[in-house]
């Protein structure tokens, strides 16, 4: 799923079909798991941060590494900022550092340190200090199993998409801006598909 090229509205496949974009497909995928959270969305986490802004969970400098990665993910386009413009980093962030579980903290650390090794294996540098080429094929290397993930790497890939998604989708810029939802609004007609 890694990296995507931007594709017009009326590209086809080679099989003739519409091809869906990196940004359509996980916002199929975000909007079903958010549609039933939406009126419990606690807006005040992506609020809440230190007052130096610091992170609450994060070193900066794994904080700057989730920042990119998430900007990579979602990247903002023509029709919407991405993840670091929804501040999905600081989302992320502040739902770690109050999770009681463990478990999701230590995968996140441990991920990043993953990050940061097959950066220095690929490309003889940390991370941030890759090219933007070099960052996106290390994405690209630890998304192929993306289904069916088995090694560390790529189970971190599949946790780091799947929360960049939910923060994302559940953000006023991936509400109202990149899904355009208007709210309770009243419909002339039926605007959906009729399954009987």
């Amino acid at each position: 799923m890694m990296p995507e090229q931007k594709k017009d509205a009326g590209s086809a496949g080679v099989d003739g079909k519409s091809e869906l974009t990196r940004r359509e497909v996980i916002k199929l995928g975000a909007g079903a798991a958010i549609a039933a959270t939406v009126l419990g969305l606690d807006s005040k986490a992506l609020a809440q941060s230190a007052p130096d802004n610091t992170p609450l969970f994060f070193t900066k400098q794994e904080f700057a590494v989730v920042d990119e990665i998430t900007e990579l993910i979602i990247p903002a386009d023509d029709h919407s900022p991405g993840a670091r413009a929804a501040q999905v980093a600081g989302y992320i962030d502040f739902r770690l550092s109050e999770s009681f579980d463990e478990q999701p903290k230590t995968l996140w650390r441990e991920g990043l340190k993953l990050v940061e090794q097959l950066s220095q294996e690929m490309h003889g540098k940390s991370f941030l200090e890759a090219s933007q080429e070099q960052r996106i094929a290390l994405l690209s290397r630890i998304s192929e199993n993306e289904m069916k993930p088995v090694k560390p790497e790529e189970l971190f890939f599949r946790e780091m998409k799947g929360r960049t998604a939910r923060a994302y989708y559940s953000s006023k810029i991936g509400i109202h801006t990149e899904m355009e939802y208007k709210g309770n609004t009243y419909l002339k007609e039926f605007a959906g598909y009729d399954a009987t």
